[in-house]
């Protein structure tokens, strides 16, 4: 017969809880974008204006709910989850994690300012999901090597290096949903609902809008790949080392 032994010490318990709750988190954020990108964006383009307007905004409202705070609890809870890998590697070593944790929000935060610079102007090359996609993949791959680069003191495990990096991802996709997603879709569903309403005309910044959240939308679902292979190699696939 088994016999269950649940662990009495705190930290281990804290620990756990912060891995589950970044699970949940992380299960409702992804699972909401994929359903926005593979099924939503399609099916909305089939909706006539008249029905679009009924179930744009009760259904976008609700959604995004979910989707931005799951954002949020994925990744404060996945951030305290790292900081004790950075903690415990770095107390191993006899040094500090400022090194890392400094490295992590400056890289990944400088990245995601100069993605949102590209999308921005919204005309000409800048407007095209070929031209962003290469942008965006040069400026991951520069960031995830200067990470690396500043993070190579023999000490870091790869736990700490894979989660840095695919993280940072997530990171970036959390400001993402924050500032830029959110702040665009809040203005459509106002719109789409005073255009169903009254007959209000959609203005014409709507479209600008509506393009920039689907390109970084679409950024947020390529990024969740390499994201979700990272966290997975963290404690799996060494391929920074121990």
């Amino acid at each position: 017969m088994h016999i269950v032994n649940l662990p009495n010490d705190f930290n281990t318990n804290l620990l756990m809880l912060f891995r589950w709750l970044h699970f949940v988190g992380g299960v409702t954020w992804i699972g909401l974008l994929y359903f926005f990108n593979l099924v939503n964006v399609p099916f909305m383009k089939e909706l006539d204006p008249a029905t679009k307007g009924k179930v744009l905004p009760k259904l976008m409202s609700r959604s995004l709910w979910w989707f931005r705070w799951g954002s949020v609890l994925t990744v404060l809870m996945g951030l305290a989850y790292w900081g004790s890998i950075v903690a415990s590697d770095a107390r191993n070593a006899g040094t500090t994690s400022s090194g890392p944790m400094a490295s992590f929000f400056a890289i990944w935060t400088i990245t995601w300012a100069l993605m949102c610079a590209c999308v921005i102007p919204g005309k000409g090359a800048l407007d095209k999901g070929q031209v962003i996609a290469v942008i965006y993949t040069v400026l991951a791959l520069v960031a995830s090597c200067l990470f690396l680069r500043f993070n190579d003191h023999g000490w870091e495990s790869n736990r700490l290096l894979a989660i840095g990096i695919g993280g940072g991802f997530g990171w970036m996709m959390m400001l993402n949903v924050w500032g830029v997603i959110w702040r665009a879709q809040k203005r459509i569903i106002q719109w789409t609902a005073d255009n169903a309403a009254n007959g209000t005309p959609m203005p014409e910044k709507a479209k600008y809008l509506a393009r920039q959240a689907f390109l970084v939308s679409r950024a947020n679902f390529v990024l969740s790949f390499p994201m979700l292979f990272l966290m997975g190699a963290a404690s799996h696939y060494p391929m920074f080392g121990r």
